[in-house]
């Protein structure tokens, strides 16, 4: 696939735009559609930070399911960081903001400019001036140098942690996932963020938005964080951009020193009618969950694991978690169709391997290699899959070796498969709508739409800003989820 970028600046008739004198000989803002670098450099900075942002900007996007092509976004997007760059005093600079097509809630600056935001935080946004505070914060990021001050920590989830620690080398030429592990950015000092919180609030206020938003954004950010505490943890901008009381009180007294709440733009009418009818949560194209099964339309295959354990869809792997703490993870690993599987298998990845149970088999025509191994903690079985030119790899994890550890990896790696039409009508696909509120109506009403959602109560006021309890604006509009 060829890289490409789009500059909207100029691409874009003023037909479209409807007023083009943002753009009119000030910041080249592009919208990154399939993840290319461009020449997306800050005034001022250093040429190396260029350099460095180009070399990871296709990782980066690969590493989160690629880019998210919605043209009425991009177009926002474009309006607004051109605004904030320059009130930012970079009316000279380029920049290259990208929509990453994940469900997380994210939004990280690489230096050279290069500015990314997942889908999930555009859904979780309610306006403008609140985009705007997060575009803002991660422009200071930039502006401030943070970006290329950022320590080079990883942040895995722990059953990630637990399977790669317990059983996976360190060489990233022969582990393809640990490699795309380590292009999770890590969190920046507490004091980087601050500075960045205060100086994203000044970018955003001197841009003509509301000043406030930011600290409103921090609330809405630690609402979501409960809610989706009660599902599963995740790696995202929760977890590097926490909502301390420390940072919304910091946030509020930046924000008074333009004026009390209500100044500004917040757009909120023309920001829901750019991101009515996105995608809403994880893209099937790059694997779906539905139920027990994990299906790929793209790479065309498909598995189940047992009905005790719970899958998740991260962003280089499948990890399944069984009440009694058992763990299998699922992944991809590049291997040259000359190397034989079991010699990959014993090519020193695997700690603890025993070669005595190293055994070649085939289920359902596909051509696979299994073992076990044993750690001071953990007890593995292992299969590496070859499928169609592709090298697939199932662990499973548990703290003692027994019949139940087996008996679930034979489960699965006998529902390897390839996909079948039938398969793909299991996959559900959602969107995010945005619907008027009518008079008389309650959020039970608009939450009555969200059918095969679950959870839908919680979801409906936590994407709207909303306590239970809380009622509807008659003639103002709102975000629910429907299906596709």
């Amino acid at each position: 696939m060829k890289w490409h970028r789009i500059i909207i600046a100029g691409l874009l008739s003023s037909s479209i735009l409807g007023c083009t004198t943002i753009f009119d000989g000030g910041p080249n803002v592009g919208v990154s559609r399939l993840g290319d670098g461009g020449t997306a450099v800050p005034a001022g900075t250093d040429p190396s930070d260029h350099i460095i942002g180009q070399r990871e900007h296709p990782k980066i996007v690969a590493s989160y399911g690629g880019a998210y092509d919605d043209r009425s976004t991009e177009i926002m997007l474009a309006r607004l960081a051109s605004k904030l760059l320059v009130a930012a005093g970079e009316g000279s600079s380029q920049l290259t903001v990208t929509i990453l097509d994940s469900e997380e809630v994210n939004a990280f600056a690489l230096p050279g400019g290069y500015i990314y935001v997942t889908r999930g935080i555009l859904a979780l946004a309610n306006d403008e001036s609140e985009l705007a505070a997060v575009i803002a914060h991660e422009i200071a990021h930039l502006t401030l140098r943070h970006a290329r001050e950022r320590s080079n920590r990883e942040r895995t989830s722990k059953i990630v942690d637990r399977v790669i620690g317990g059983i996976l080398g360190s060489n990233p030429e022969t582990d393809q996932s640990a490699a795309r592990s380590k292009l999770s950015l890590a969190a920046f000092s507490q004091s980087q963020e601050l500075s960045a919180d205060k100086e994203g609030v000044k970018i955003a206020g001197q841009a003509g938005y509301d000043p406030h938003a930011a600290a409103r954004f921090l609330g809405l950010m630690a609402q979501f964080a409960a809610y989706k505490s009660k599902s599963q943890s995740g790696d995202d901008f929760l977890s590097s951009h926490p909502s301390t009381p420390d940072r919304i009180e910091l946030a509020v007294k930046a924000a008074r020193g333009f004026g009390a709440p209500g100044i500004g733009a917040t757009e909120r009418e023309r920001y829901l009618k750019a991101i009515d009818g996105i995608a809403f949560g994880p893209n099937p194209n790059n694997g779906a969950i539905a139920g027990q099964r994990y299906i790929h339309p793209n790479l065309g295959f498909v598995f189940a694991v047992p009905n005790s354990y719970e899958l998740t869809n991260a962003n280089a792997s499948v990890v399944a978690v069984a009440k009694d703490g058992t763990a299998a993870r699922f992944d991809s690993v590049f291997v040259p169709e000359d190397v034989s599987l079991e010699d990959y298998l014993k090519s020193g990845w695997v700690a603890g391997l025993n070669d005595a149970t190293i055994k070649s088999t085939s289920r359902n025509n596909v051509p696979m290699v299994t073992a076990s191994a044993k750690t001071k903690d953990w007890a593995f079985e292992i299969a590496v899959v070859r499928f169609e030119g592709q090298v697939y790899r199932f662990i499973f994890a548990a703290k003692e070796a027994g019949k139940r550890l087996r008996s679930d990896f034979d489960f699965t790696l006998s529902s390897f498969r390839k996909l079948r039409s039938a398969d793909l009508k299991q996959i559900q696909r959602f969107e995010l709508a945005v619907v008027e509120a009518r008079s008389g109506q309650s959020a039970r009403d608009l939450v009555a739409r969200m059918s095969g959602v679950s959870d839908a109560t919680a979801l409906f006021n936590v994407l709207n800003g909303l306590l239970p309890g809380d009622q509807l604006i008659p003639g103002q509009s709102y975000k629910i989820v429907r299906k596709k």
